[in-house]
């Protein structure tokens, strides 16, 4: 008995596009033989709405369709769709009599046949054979993630929840902010056969407080006191791989930078930018000192 398409996926005749994409799609999770091992009806039933689909959810077979010029399975309607072999044998257009083979294509011309063949001067052994359906990948997921700034850059892996899976995403050292990480197979499931989708995952990195990418090397500005800056100090400073000893050089400048090797990203460096910062509060001996300080040029202007 033919099917009603339509029922099988629970939409109307009248439903849009997306309606029918999204009701596939409801009901693919719902009967995916992965999630249904223990029921083999599910199989089935998957099967069959992946087979509605197909028609439904192609636009020309779709209008092929609600025009009876196909049926459930597909097949062509009407005139010759019933044939199981070729209704004049094997050789194309021809039908034997016993008494030799008699060209019907001499009374109706070729053309009569090439409207059953894609053009062909003849039928097709077997019926009036359609083209068979391409396996067609499943559809893609596309999935947004934020991380933060040291995962990015060291590299890292989160475990996230993605149309029902528990999927551990590998997060690459160096990754950028909108980058985009493809998992294949892991999309949605194919409607015919085909390969499953795959799952894109774009990142977006928070800001950090105090590190700044500056391509695979990371700048971070050095609070530093004057009494650190005049006499020079050893000071504890952070990197993406955790904190190091500093050697702050005498009298030294705001703006003044220093360079730690390989502690950036990839094999990258950590600029130090030096920053003096003056006391909070009033502070008279410095005042005093300062002012017994002979005065220096620093300007060239």
């Amino acid at each position: 008995m033919n099917k009603n398409l339509y029922h099988i996926l629970g939409v109307s005749k009248s439903s849009s596009e997306a309606e029918i994409k999204s009701a596939y799609r409801k009901l693919a999770r719902k009967y995916h033989p992965d999630l249904n091992k223990d029921n083999p009806e599910a199989a089935e039933k998957f099967k069959e709405i992946s087979s509605a689909y197909d028609i439904l959810g192609d636009k020309e077979k779709r209008q092929k369709y609600d025009n009876n010029e196909i049926d459930s399975d597909g097949k062509p309607t009407g005139f010759g769709a019933g044939f199981g072999s070729n209704p004049f044998g094997q050789g194309g257009g021809y039908y034997s009599t016993g008494g030799g083979d008699f060209d019907f294509s001499s009374i109706f011309g070729s053309d009569i046949f090439s409207q059953f063949t894609g053009g062909r001067g003849g039928f097709q052994g077997g019926g009036f054979s359609s083209s068979p359906r391409r396996p067609r990948k499943g559809e893609d997921i596309n999935y947004s993630m934020r991380i933060d700034f040291l995962s990015a850059a060291r590299g890292d892996e989160k475990n996230v929840n993605i149309n029902g899976k528990n999927i551990n995403v590998k997060i690459p050292e160096g990754t950028t902010d909108g980058q985009t990480l493809r998992l294949k197979g892991l999309g949605h499931p194919s409607i015919n056969g085909g390969s499953a989708g795959d799952v894109l995952i774009t990142l977006n990195i928070d800001k950090h407080p105090y590190f700044i990418r500056d391509g695979n090397n990371i700048v971070i500005e050095l609070p530093i006191t004057i009494k650190e800056a005049v006499l020079g100090a050893k000071v504890t400073v952070p990197t993406i791989s955790g904190k190091v000893a500093v050697n702050i050089p005498a009298y030294a400048s705001s703006q003044e930078k220093l360079r730690l090797k390989g502690k950036g990203i990839k094999g990258g460096d950590q600029i130090i930018i030096l920053n003096i910062v003056s006391p909070d509060k009033p502070d008279k001996k410095l005042e005093e000192v300062l002012r017994n300080s002979p005065d220096e040029k620093v300007r060239n202007f």
